[in-house]
């Protein structure tokens, strides 16, 4: 060939886009039901089944306030009670946490307690026809009522919770050496376990769990009004 030829070759590259799997659709975010929502269903159950109660032979159909007003203050006492076991765990573990709960537990119990007033003297109303405001226990649950609100209220003002710890292991103490130490004038000290009644036991001990299932929901409502978990 007298000529030199230059034979040029093209090449076509295609690029290749990398293939990935189909992302998944984003699952609708679950809503769920506040404590404040389940505290008032529970609320409602334990009113059904206030009056759905056995009346009792002596009392008649006014003993229903009655098992209502002993289920309550049982709550209330579990409240206080968990507060100060979860504080001293606390105390111990040196889990923040627990400071938190302890908090939020010691709530619920005062919250239950000073709810509790108004009920046993409805209770007092129907039992005995009067109200006995001198009588000791109803003056012992006053005291208590108005001592753990400004307790309660000056830890609230506290940032450090191991402060409501402590103070709940204490309270718990005071209150159960108070309760121990107080005559019963009018007030049998134990009349649903002394009863002999098993249907008014049972109905008892139903309204007594239903209020226990009350009171978590408004220990689990206050411990939402605390920090978060990655701050604890």
């Amino acid at each position: 060939m007298g000529h030199n030829a230059k034979m040029h070759f093209a090449v076509k590259c295609t690029p290749v886009s990398p293939s990935f799997p189909p992302h998944p659709a984003p699952k609708p975010a679950s809503r769920k039901i506040s404590p404040l929502v389940w505290f008032l269903l529970t609320l409602a159950a334990i009113g059904l089944i206030t009056v759905l109660s056995p009346a009792e032979r002596v009392l008649g159909a006014n003993a229903r306030i009655v098992y209502l007003h002993g289920a309550w203050v049982w709550a209330s006492l579990a409240g206080f009670t968990a507060a100060a076991l979860v504080g001293l765990a606390a105390w111990i573990t040196h889990r923040p946490g627990l400071h938190y709960w302890s908090r939020a537990l010691g709530r619920t119990g005062l919250f239950f307690w000073i709810t509790y007033l108004p009920i046993s003297m409805v209770a007092m109303q129907t039992s005995w026809n009067g109200l006995y405001l001198a009588e000791p226990r109803f003056h012992l649950a006053v005291i208590f009522s108005i001592s753990g609100l400004l307790l309660q209220i000056g830890l609230s003002l506290l940032e450090n919770p191991a402060w409501a710890s402590a103070a709940n292991i204490a309270y718990a103490i005071a209150l159960y050496v108070a309760l121990f130490n107080t005559q019963d004038v009018m007030h049998p000290p134990s009349p649903m376990l002394d009863s002999d009644a098993s249907r008014i036991q049972l109905y008892f001990f139903a309204l007594f769990a239903l209020t226990l299932l009350a009171a978590w929901q408004v220990a689990r409502w206050w411990k939402q009004m605390e920090p978060s978990p990655e701050r604890l």
